[in-house]
């Protein structure tokens, strides 16, 4: 009998097509993976989804799927604008593609000290990473989901009492020339927000987060503008998207804006 690594295996996955159609993604999705990000205070862990997919040409059949467990399953490095450049071209050439994508989805927590109190607590973010070699040209995207408060203008002009808030949610996606952290990204919204979010506040706390947002009333139209501005003036950022939905509290709708913009298309 012959020994297990003596059998021929035919791959077939390696023989010709004849349907001669290119396959523009091919390769594996929803990994969940441990990943650890390098951030201002130090290295954290987290949990990542990950999705890998290169080109595949006409004329084969189908693509080494194993071969992508085994390059994220080989990577030992924090999760940086180098480490995913190195990752992705680690990709492409076991993969023996020309194109390729990798995408991250994962969860940042921030110890966040309260405004007045100064209790500390975790507030969580959801980060986005994306690599990709498109036509000979790599990227890298940083990504970031940021909770906020936002107060209406208009409601605070036309009321004798108060004005409405809501909660809403902030995405950027920045794609970068160079290393950046994702806190500068998240300070850039809480700032542009009528008021940053804490996990865990006291009524000294409360008092001053009603009336800051009180004070900084926003439209959502207020928010991705001024994020635009401030995301404009970053030289390691080249282009960006920035949208805003307001989770309306005086309707049963959100409220919606989303903008963007290429520098390479103003230079």
């Amino acid at each position: 009998m012959n020994a297990p690594e003596n059998i021929f295996l035919p791959d077939v996955q390696a023989s010709p097509d004849e349907r001669k159609i290119v396959i523009q993604k091919v390769g594996v999705k929803a990994i969940r993976h441990p990943v650890t990000l390098q951030t201002k205070t130090g290295m954290q862990g987290s949990v990542a989804m990950i999705d890998m997919t290169v080109m595949l040409p006409a004329h084969i059949k189908g693509t080494h799927m194993s071969r992508f467990l085994e390059i994220l399953q080989s990577n030992h490095e924090p999760i940086s604008f180098d480490s995913m450049h190195d990752l992705l071209k680690n990709m492409l050439i076991r993969l023996e593609a020309e194109e390729g994508h990798i995408d991250m989805k994962m969860p940042l927590f921030i110890n966040k000290t309260a405004p007045v109190s100064g209790v500390q607590s975790l507030l969580d973010y959801d980060v986005t990473i994306r690599a990709s070699s498109e036509k000979g040209v790599i990227r890298y995207v940083l990504g970031v989901q940021v909770p906020v408060t936002s107060l209406c203008p208009c409601s605070k002009k036309i009321s004798e009492y108060g004005a409405h808030n809501q909660r809403s949610h902030i995405i950027i996606s920045a794609e970068l020339t160079n290393d950046m952290h994702v806190e500068d990204l998240i300070k850039i919204a809480e700032q542009a927000a009528s008021c940053e979010l804490w996990g865990l506040l006291k009524r000294p706390d409360e008092k001053y987060v009603t009336e800051r947002a009180y004070d900084n009333p926003k439209f959502v139209e207020d928010l991705v503008r001024d994020i635009a501005v401030a995301l404009h003036q970053e030289e390691n950022i080249i282009a960006y998207e920035v949208s805003s939905e307001n989770f309306e509290s005086i309707h049963n709708h959100s409220a919606y804006a989303w903008l963007s913009n290429d520098k390479r298309l103003t230079q």
